[in-house]
């Protein structure tokens, strides 16, 4: 839920930018938080993740634990701001240009504080306090849409944002250091050279292999942006535009998965591990099957809507995107994490795959458009599912015997083309036509001026009225076809009954 309630305050950052920056100043502000993100979740080097093990394992070494993450951060990241102000060209050669190798200073002291405050989003997780962590991730996510978004509207530069960006840092390591002084007295008198060492064995391996997993899912980007100009790369960051719930849901299903598959391995429990599986692929595909077929039918419409008409090119790269969507209803990690061999052959079959998708985006560096170089980073993924799945196949046993399992993710493909086929009908012979009662709506009634408001308000309308002719039509068909459990339409009736029998109650005396 803090998760939610931080998406909802982020998700209009970007909406802002695109209205008050021009796009040569986004593609300057996605390339340095490109750089910023990736150093961010880079050089920790799983340091930070190792807290969720030592806080819970090592009960006479917590302090010491988190003093020794603490100063790896530090340390870390002011080496690399030491680094970038020594030699700021290196951010302008990856993006041939001027502007980056001006800002790369700034830069480098964002992702010093970043990496160092940033440890506020896990610590409290990792120290079993839910409350306590809901408040951080809801303040954190407020004051950055607050502070970011202010510098956007009142100043109008990238230098701004990066300032704000500063703030943002310096107010999460205000909270950080009175909660750990507060939880873990006398933490920076914990220091143990030998401990550091064995903390330091325990989390670079797998920091090593959350650089692959990165380096996969964002090398495309350095590539466009060496190729592309800062304009160009602003509409190719968009066109990879992900909504942050997608995201969510892949995480809760792998993370309520992953202990159950240690279990079910260790009992030698093949056929419930595959039963599982099955299970949770559909509750994915529940979401991201209608999501996958609204976004296709909408996409121009989307884009422009959040991002103003100067990125509608940007509706072509998210086409293909998009693809990915589908796909991920494919849930490998639980199974590959429980078999302790697979984890190896994992590792090396991402390895692989990375290497062949930098020598295509190499070769084909003067050759591919913005279409081309996104096509080549969803193959390289695509690719690395096919294969890992093969892999998890032939590991469980996974036979024709099980396709019945896969009945309801049909049935789920089939009602999703059915509320797409109706929704692309209303889509295609009424969106214009919205669009101009929208645009109309805004400037007359409520005396919207703005291109880029203009957009949006009309834009919504559309997208308003699709998703009122998808979503009944899904809802039934998949009420109708059995997809939506008795268990699961019992708890909606159970929760809408609450919600609209709810009554303040009545005093005593009153009564």
């Amino acid at each position: 839920m803090a998760k939610i309630i931080g998406f909802a305050f982020s998700f209009f950052l970007p909406l802002i930018i695109v209205r008050y920056l021009t796009q040569e100043s986004v593609g300057h502000y996605r390339e340095s938080f490109q750089i910023i993100t990736n150093a961010v979740m880079i050089l920790p080097l799983g340091f930070s993740m190792s807290a969720y093990y030592f806080l819970a394992r090592e009960k006479e070494r917590r302090a010491a634990a988190i003093l020794n993450i603490l100063v790896f951060n530090f340390i870390v990241g002011g080496l690399t701001c030491l680094l970038l102000n020594i030699y700021p060209e290196i951010i302008g050669s990856i993006f041939r240009n001027e502007e980056q190798t001006r800002l790369a200073p700034m830069i480098g002291l964002v992702i010093w504080i970043w990496i160092f405050s940033t440890f506020l989003d896990m610590v409290p997780v990792a120290n079993q306090e839910a409350k306590v962590a809901t408040v951080f991730i809801i303040t954190a996510s407020l004051s950055k849409t607050l502070f970011l978004g202010g510098a956007v509207v009142l100043f109008g530069t990238v230098d701004a944002f990066l300032y704000a960006a500063v703030i943002q840092g310096l107010i999460q390591t205000a909270l950080l250091l009175p909660y750990l002084g507060s939880r873990f007295p006398g933490f920076w008198r914990k220091f143990d050279w030998r401990f550091f060492f064995e903390h330091t064995a325990y989390a670079v391996p797998f920091g090593l292999t959350a650089i692959l997993w990165i380096a996969q899912s964002d090398i495309h980007n350095y590539f466009v942006g060496y190729q592309f100009s800062s304009a160009d790369f602003a509409i190719y960051a968009y066109g990879c535009f992900q909504l942050p719930l997608i995201a969510m849901l892949y995480e809760s299903a792998t993370s309520v998965l992953i202990p159950r598959m240690n279990a079910l391995q260790l009992a030698g429990e093949h056929e419930e591990m595959i039963r599982l599986t099955t299970r949770a692929m559909q509750k994915l595909a529940f979401f991201y099957f209608p999501m996958y077929a609204f976004l296709l039918i909408t996409s121009h419409t989307f884009i422009v809507t959040l991002f103003t008409e100067e990125y509608a090119a940007s509706s072509s790269v998210f086409v293909i995107n998009l693809t990915l969507l589908p796909f991920s209803i494919v849930l490998t990690d639980p199974i590959i994490r429980s078999f302790k061999e697979l984890g190896r052959v994992f590792l090396v079959t991402r390895a692989i795959v990375l290497a062949g998708l930098i020598a295509v985006l190499y070769f084909g560096l003067g050759a591919f458009g913005l279409t081309g170089m996104i096509t080549a980073a969803v193959g390289a993924v695509l690719v690395e599912k096919a294969v890992t799945e093969y892999i998890v196949i032939r590991k469980l046993g996974v036979g024709f015997r099980h396709l019945t399992l896969l009945t309801d993710i049909a049935k789920t493909a089939f009602i999703t083309a059915l509320a797409g086929g109706v929704t692309w009908l209303v889509y295609s012979n009424a969106h214009v036509h919205l669009l101009r009662i929208g645009r109309h709506f805004a400037e007359e009634t409520i005396g919207i001026e703005r291109p880029g408001l203009l957009d949006f308000a009309s834009g919504s309308l559309v997208l308003a009225i699709s998703a009122a002719v998808f979503v009944p039509v899904y809802l039934i068909a998949a009420s109708f076809l059995g997809v939506i459990e008795d268990d699961e339409k019992q708890a909606i009736r159970h929760f809408l009954r609450r919600v609209f029998e709810w009554r303040p109650s009545t005093p005593a005396a009153e009564v």
